[in-house]
């Protein structure tokens, strides 16, 4: 079978919050991670993510391991930024797209002349890639033919909030097509609104567990699908919003959920729009978030609130690497990196960029860009000791029954070092 590589590029390695400790094809589009929507596009499982040196040890459950050696000749490698649309995983369309993909030697962004993956010439050292300015043309094998592939370059990284409404109505619409494991089961004293699909698991393979839907819960399905995956349980007195999608294990403890993706293992409660959570996140109390990210492992204290609009109604402006940046939107909230934590009380200002591994807390609103490993009450922060960091990490992530790995505490040490500054737009040396 091909192998398939996902390659961060230059561009990729400045997104942050999240670039600092994770690959960029771990964050989520839609429903799904990129690495997962490019298995589905190609039917090839991901060998490994090129990524920068300090996630060389990256290591989260059922997520591709860095590269290191050789990648072979005739190996696929994909843009992590272009997030191909989710195709059928049914037995047959896999066998039928993988015995295809052996002619072509590039695909191309379906309107566009972009490359987004290539199949390479010849063996090639990972090392090669380690500063990110390889441009994939450069690496195509001359003669075979091309493909054009439908879906969505992430340019940007409120491109994550930008694209969700249209993604995500894209994945659902897509999973419910040929779906037999998903069905709807009324549950008792259900309300829904609307024509769209609703779609809660009720038998799934692999021993999982059914969902769990409350009595007097609202599915509005005016503007677009729902899905509640396994194993998820959504209590009484919820209202969830099409498109919407809760993963595997996570709960939704009352409130108005709509237009948003909720990852695996994540506890929600209050009022959310617009959202993303990669996933094992925690918003367990009345707070209001809006037009945000969450990385894995964030922790929001009670009554955290974001500002998703400005009061004079124009674009929102967004801290990066590069300098604070017009994003365009009228609508953005904060960008969370993982393992981020907020006090009780919280108030987050519009366009806000709390860095991983940051926990602020007090009366005082923090600035636009908190950087990562942050703590404290206000600028100048105090740096998050790593031995603590690590001691907080391992104690939330085996409440969630997830183990600290040895290679994810030198991944996360290696992230401590390489660690970002507001003040001079770049990381540390």
């Amino acid at each position: 079978m091909t192998a398939l590589y996902l390659y961060d590029d230059a561009r990729a390695r400045r997104f942050e919050p999240f670039a600092l400790t994770r690959p960029v094809s771990t964050l989520v589009a839609g429903t799904a991670t990129m690495w997962e929507r490019w298995r589905s596009a190609l039917a090839m499982e991901a060998a490994g993510v090129i990524v920068a040196p300090h996630l060389a040890e990256f290591d989260e459950p059922d997520a591709p391991n860095a590269v290191t050696g050789e990648l072979p000749a005739g190996a696929v490698i994909a843009n992590a930024r272009f997030a191909p649309k989710l195709l059928q995983a049914t037995a047959q369309a896999v066998h039928e797209r993988r015995s295809a993909m052996t002619k072509v030697s590039q695909w191309r962004a379906a309107g566009s002349e972009r490359l987004a993956a290539v199949r390479i010439a010849r063996a090639t050292p990972a090392i090669a890639f380690a500063s990110g300015d390889v441009a994939l043309e450069s690496l195509a094998v001359a003669d075979g033919e091309t493909e054009d592939l439908w879906g969505w370059w992430v340019d940007e990284v409120w491109d994550l909030v930008r694209l969700l409404p249209t993604v995500l109505t894209d994945d659902l619409s897509r999973l419910a097509e040929g779906d037999s494991e998903w069905e709807w089961e009324a549950p008792r004293e259900r309300i829904q609104i609307g024509e769209h699909p609703v779609r809660v698991a009720t038998t799934y393979a692999e021993g999982r567990t059914a969902a769990v839907v409350e009595p007097n819960v609202v599915f509005d399905a005016s503007a677009g699908p729902i899905r509640v995956s396994p194993g998820a349980h959504i209590h009484a007195f919820t209202r969830l919003v099409g498109p919407c999608y809760v993963g595997p294990g996570s709960t939704v403890m009352g409130g108005d959920v709509s237009t948003s993706s909720i990852g695996p293992v994540c506890k929600v409660r209050g009022e959310m729009s617009n959202t993303v959570f990669i996933g094992y996140s925690n918003k367990g109390h009345d707070g209001f978030v809006g037009h945000s990210v969450l990385g894995r492992w964030v922790n929001l204290g009670a009554s955290t609130v974001t500002s998703n609009l400005k009061n004079t109604y124009g674009s929102v402006s967004l801290w990066t690497p590069d300098g604070v940046r017009d994003t365009t939107l009228q609508f953005l909230g904060t960008m969370f990196g993982d393992h981020a934590k907020t006090g009780i009380g919280s108030r987050l200002t519009t366009g806000t960029v709390l860095g991983a591994g940051a926990n602020v807390y007090g009366s005082t609103m923090p600035p636009k860009a908190v950087p990562p490993f942050a703590w404290g009450e206000r600028p100048p922060y105090a740096t998050y000791r790593l031995d603590k960091f690590l001691e907080v990490a391992e104690r939330m992530m085996a409440r969630r029954h997830v183990q600290l790995s040895e290679r994810s505490r030198r991944q996360l040490a290696a992230s401590h070092e390489a660690r970002w500054t507001v003040e001079r737009g770049e990381r540390d040396e």
